[in-house]
């Protein structure tokens, strides 16, 4: 009988099948050029674009595809069949390494900030070598990057690949003073747990609202929310447990170890959690992954929402990013050692990440934003949107230790009954404090987990972001430890190190509750930012430290940097229109019209009664009078206010504006429109209420 693992991979041209299809010398040729020891010459491009065509064919691949993630948040395609006309005119299935390696879709259609003009359409995409190429619906998709004709990157995987390698270079320099000349590389590690919800998809098809933006613009809580806990880890409605098979399947065949799934907090809501893998790995598989939730439950007539809040008044997605750097030989960087030597490159890099966070909590808000994600960050269910750390008791005091501590990791005149962190830290248990799930960034034993990220995003920017701001603390420490020419007197320095940036970052370190008023105003007396929307945290890519940050190690221009500021604000602009033109026209189809309905029924019943007519009734008809005439004008006053910042030109003023003044008014229209629901039946409106949608899969 044949196990449901199997076809773990099978759709995948993994390093093994490279192994066995390619002969010796071109498969080494390719590890090479992996590593960057080596480049790619035609024959060998050949050899690997004709094994990889025979290998495609055999699983019934009939086209291919440079698959690549532009700036606009997803991923795209186009497809060209292997098919063609030889010299006699017969079909022959051709792929050549030109093919392979190169291709050129239109630019001039996809987001470019000004870097395209509508004119120049020649863009270009690049086989990325460190990511398999896979196999879905019969195409052979080979992951790339997407750059302009002058060599810009129009795409978020061309940063994220350079930033990988600044970190590399950055943490084998470290870990090479610090004593480990044997380390070689260094990849950062990333595990992103992907939180979604699942509704029917009847219900979502009759509404607007979840079609167009992948929210409700309205709708009144259901009698029942979340309050019971009753949904959180709780057994797995079989329409549930059926689509999540068919997830695990399409996964594992795509060599994507899904390794956990459960109920999540609110009705309806699910996560689901790999194993982790290398970054630009496992950002390529969470795009695979959305897509797979999302398509798989059109086939179990279900509907995936990703967005990160799209009900009220119960807790909304994200997708944990959790982050850590491992060196060629399998060490965690952010795990104690069993040596005291280990120790103190284990503190040096937890050290390196607080100064890295404190210095630029700006642009990690940013790089964890969107315009969904407004919704999430600083309710009571998500990280706050000022940048904390939360360490753990046990780490802190050992931090706490060597900040009082003016000695040395050697000092002679320590008594045996010392506390001394550099040899204790050998006993650090995973699990060495509780977990602060109101800390947009916790240190979790070997790991730091960055919360904030939305659930609907691409996880590539966070992670550019990451490693680039950590590869600049770790080469800072660097410079400082290089020309010492005694390796203890390299370690004793990395403590004071430490004990400087303990003392300069130490306001970034909180272990309290985010989401109390307490910390707000803590944070504020500390002097951390606050930054409220998403479209504010925009500024920080035109700021000459981020500009320098990402230019000096060369994972962004300035120019390309200038133009993701657009992208993102021009993003915003049009994202938040779509949901003022989807409330208005639904205001206008299917509230007014049902409240108009509702209020002649009451009118006629009133007139039949005559004197003996209820005081219920006349109740009713006057709030329902009221109501239509507070809904037509606060309908009045969110067009007139959105068509006035239609006209304004600058991306981030008219963002600004969205922010500040259409969203009161969209939140001010709901609750009028949440009002009516509480008081009308289902012969009068006709939209899926939350108690039809949230508790529909028990």
């Amino acid at each position: 009988m044949k196990t449901p693992y199997e076809d773990f991979g099978s759709m995948v041209f993994s390093e093994r099948e490279m192994e066995e299809r390619l002969p010796r010398p071109v498969y080494q040729s390719w590890k090479r050029t992996v590593v960057n020891e080596g480049t790619l010459d035609r024959v060998t491009a050949d050899a690997i674009a004709h094994a990889m065509k025979l290998w495609a064919i055999e699983k019934g691949a009939t086209h291919f595809t440079h698959w690549f993630q532009p700036l606009t948040g997803s991923t795209a395609e186009k497809h060209d069949t292997f098919l063609e006309p030889d010299s006699s005119g017969q079909p022959i299935a051709r792929f050549s390494g030109k093919m392979l390696i190169k291709g050129e879709p239109d630019a001039s259609s996809f987001p470019s900030g000004g870097l395209r003009a509508t004119f120049e359409a020649r863009g270009y995409t690049y086989w990325d070598l460190t990511s398999p190429a896979f196999i879905r619906d019969n195409v052979l998709c080979i992951p790339t990057i997407f750059v302009s004709y002058n060599g810009e990157a129009l795409d978020r995987k061309d940063p994220l690949l350079k930033s990988i390698k600044a970190i590399n270079d950055a943490s084998v320099r470290l870990v090479n003073l610090l004593g480990d000349k044997d380390v070689k590389t260094c990849h950062p590690s990333v595990g992103l747990e992907q939180e979604y919800f699942l509704i029917d998809r009847a219900y979502f098809d009759r509404r607007i609202d979840l079609r167009l933006t992948g929210r409700t613009l309205f709708g009144s809580s259901a009698p029942k929310r979340q309050e019971l806990d009753d949904h959180y880890f709780g057994s797995i409605p079989g329409r549930v447990a059926a689509f999540m098979k068919d997830v695990n399947e399409e996964l594992w065949k795509l060599g994507i170890y899904a390794k956990t799934e459960h109920n999540e907090v609110a009705p309806g809501q699910f996560e689901l959690a790999p194993v982790f893998s290398e970054a630009n790995i496992a950002v390529d598989q969470n795009q695979l992954t959305m897509d797979i939730l999302r398509k798989t439950a059109e086939k179990h007539g279900l509907a995936c929402l990703l967005h990160e809040k799209p009900f009220d008044g119960i807790n909304g997605s994200g997708k944990h990013n959790n982050y850590s750097i491992v060196t060629n030989d399998g060490q965690n960087l952010f795990s104690p050692g069993d040596k005291p030597a280990e120790n103190i490159r284990f503190l040096t890099f937890i050290c390196a990440f607080i100064k890295a966070v404190d210095t630029y909590p700006t642009l990690l808000r940013l790089s964890a934003s969107c315009t969904g994600n407004d919704h999430r960050l600083g309710a009571n269910e998500a990280p706050p949107a000022i940048i904390s750390i939360y360490l753990g008791s046990y780490i802190d005091s050992i931090l706490y230790s060597i900040y009082q501590d003016n000695g040395s990791a050697s000092d002679p005149s320590r008594s045996k009954g010392d506390f001394n962190p550099i040899t204790n830290l050998s006993y650090v248990p995973h699990d060495n404090s509780d977990r602060n799930r109101t800390s947009p960034v916790a240190f979790t034993g070997n790991k730091f987990e960055f919360r904030m990220v939305g659930s609907s995003m691409s996880a590539a920017f966070p992670n550019t972001v990451l490693n680039s701001i950590m590869a600049e603390s770790l080469n800072e420490i660097s410079s400082q430890l290089e020309g010492i020419k005694y390796i203890q007197d390299i370690r004793d320095k990395a403590l004071q190190i430490c004990r400087q940036i303990i003392h300069d970052h130490k306001r970034i370190l909180f272990s309290g509750d985010g989401y109390s008023d307490e910390w707000a105003k803590e944070a504020k007396r500390r002097g951390l930012p606050s930054v409220r929307s998403f479209i504010e945290s925009t500024r920080i890519l035109d700021d000459p430290k981020v500009v320098e940050l990402f230019t000096s190690l060369g994972v962004y221009s300035q120019v390309e940097l200038s133009a993701n500021r657009r992208i993102l604000e021009e993003l915003y602009i049009k994202k938040m229109g779509i949901e003022v033109r989807t409330m208005l026209q639904m205001t206008r189809k299917d509230v007014l019209p049902a409240m108009v309905a509702q209020l002649k029924f009451c009118s006629e019943a009133a007139n039949a009664a005559g004197k003996v007519c209820p005081a219920y009734l006349k109740n009713l008809q006057k709030s329902l009078s009221t109501l239509i005439d507070s809904v037509d004008e606060a309908y009045k006053d969110l067009e007139t206010t959105y068509e006035a910042i239609d006209t304004v030109t600058n991306p981030y003023a008219a963002g600004l504006e969205m922010y500040t003044k259409i969203n009161p008014k969209m939140d001010a229209l709901r609750r009028l429109i949440d009002k009516f629901e509480t008081i009308t039946t289902p012969d009068f409106y006709h939209l899926p209420l939350y108690e039809d949608m949230l508790f529909s899969l028990q």
